[in-house]
């Protein structure tokens, strides 16, 4: 593996054909902590998009976790985001599974088989979060809170070098918010890469770390008290 997580050299991101995003450069390497701050319609979630291939990257280079984004093809994907991490804001919790299914079906879906290091797999993670105890529990049990740690531990499952997090706080509120990113900031602190959009700023101030900014068509490096 190569000695950057994310790498992006006079990217333009575009979407439906709009360019939302021009001149993006940014190395991310591993173990870092890094936002990615705008108001909403900034490009975010286009950037975001981008890292996990929802949307082509055409113009400029990137790479992440070795892959190459300019020649991703479709079945690469799958592979892709085996070593990724991927949180949602909307959480994307099966509904009619319990936590512990909805686990079982993401590693069973990437190629696990064995059911005793499946299980294994799926307690150390929700271990890892605080939720082993609500494994049994259907995700209509769970206050949203405990619905993002599960989903957190759902991008734990396959040991990815890179989690991105599309804000991970956006349905929570405040007092919530801050619990999710304790988790967020212990996942990092035991050497887990992670980038994390978000528009809640009260974050960036609690949970310092490096900021950079969507804002009118551009991204750049922002200064922590001037955000």
């Amino acid at each position: 593996m190569s000695q950057t997580i994310l790498s992006l050299h006079n990217v333009t991101i575009y979407q439906e054909g709009n360019k939302i995003l021009s001149d993006v450069n940014l190395k991310v390497n591993p173990g870092e902590f890094l936002y990615i701050i705008g108001k909403t319609g900034s490009g975010k979630s286009s950037f975001m998009k981008t890292l996990y291939g929802d949307l082509p990257l055409t113009h400029g280079e990137g790479t992440i976790v070795d892959y190459d984004l300019n020649g991703l093809i479709d079945n690469d994907i799958p592979f892709l985001r085996r070593k990724i991490g991927i949180v949602f804001q909307d959480f994307k919790l099966l509904p009619d599974r319990t936590v512990n299914a909805n686990m079982h079906f993401v590693l069973k879906a990437t190629g696990w088989e064995d059911e005793a290091e499946m299980q294994a797999k799926i307690d150390e993670v929700l271990d890892k979060v605080g939720m082993k105890n609500w494994a049994n529990k259907m995700p209509h049990q769970l206050s949203g809170g405990e619905q993002q740690r599960v989903a957190i531990a759902r991008a734990l499952l396959n040991d990815p070098e890179l989690i991105l997090a599309d804000e991970p706080t956006g349905n929570l509120d405040p007092q919530t918010s801050m619990e999710v990113m304790e988790v967020l900031k212990k996942i990092n602190e035991n050497g887990k890469t992670i980038v994390m959009a978000t528009h809640d700023y009260a974050l960036l101030m609690k949970y310092p770390a490096k900021t950079l900014k969507c804002e009118d068509g551009a991204i750049f490096e922002v200064v922590q008290r001037t955000v």
